[in-house]
């Protein structure tokens, strides 16, 4: 299977490189660019892409808001943004908005081709560390109020086991499968059911949504991380 690109960066030559670096991917395909966020939702519902590779910073509207349309017109569509800088207010608030992660655009060649392989089969690119960190940054931007307090905190947490709940704690702590399993004592393919079944349960498509879910609906908070 084919996995159909939509390339959007308002600096036409970094949209070159990533077009030049994909064409070299047998199962990529780029099939379309934009320079802005108001073009790219354009093209988005013309071009009909599995992944998009989502500037932030851009003119008209920015990669945070063409990521929230996209998603919201195609909820199939996956956005991979392209950030400068690892940790990046702006990056964060795209993953609010439903991106399924993101990467430096000085990323190399076979970690890109990665990555838009990853988000298409559905999973997230956001290493545990790196969720981590963002969170620690940008924790006073989720204005998470106490656990469980929220209606949607509540129902989640009725409808997860024991067990369920002690793994999103442990995905919303940034660990790694292998790092829960190692915290709860169980295999790290347990953990990948556990992940799986939690994601059903609350309707989300990633880990990424996961740990952004938890700290919203006050399930977790930012400072009993510390």
């Amino acid at each position: 299977m084919t996995i159909r690109v939509l390339l959007v960066d308002d600096q036409a030559l970094l949209r070159q490189g990533f077009r030049m670096i994909l064409d070299h991917e047998p199962d990529i395909e780029v099939v379309g660019e934009a320079g802005d966020g108001e073009a790219a939702v354009e093209s988005a519902a013309t071009c009909e892409p599995d992944v998009v590779l989502m500037d932030i910073r851009m003119p008209v509207i920015d990669g945070v808001e063409a990521t929230r349309r996209i998603v919201s017109a195609d909820p199939a569509v996956r956005v991979l943004i392209l950030t400068t800088f690892d940790l990046d207010e702006y990056a964060f608030g795209a993953l609010r908005a439903g991106a399924s992660g993101f990467m430096l655009k000085d990323v190399p060649p076979e970690q890109l081709a990665a990555g838009i392989r990853t988000v298409a089969s559905g999973d997230a690119v956001v290493s545990p560390r790196i969720t981590r960190r963002l969170l620690d940054e940008c924790a006073h931007l989720l204005e998470a109020p106490d656990p469980g307090e929220t209606d949607e905190g509540v129902a989640a947490m009725t409808k997860l086991t024991d067990r369920e709940k002690e793994v999103l704690v442990a995905v919303a702590d940034g660990l790694s499968n292998a790092e829960i399993g190692q915290r709860l004592f169980v295999s790290e393919a347990t953990v990948k059911s556990h992940v799986g079944r939690i994601l059903g349960k609350l309707g989300l498509r990633d880990r990424v949504q996961a740990v952004v879910y938890a700290f919203q609906t006050g399930i977790v908070r930012p400072e009993s991380r510390r």
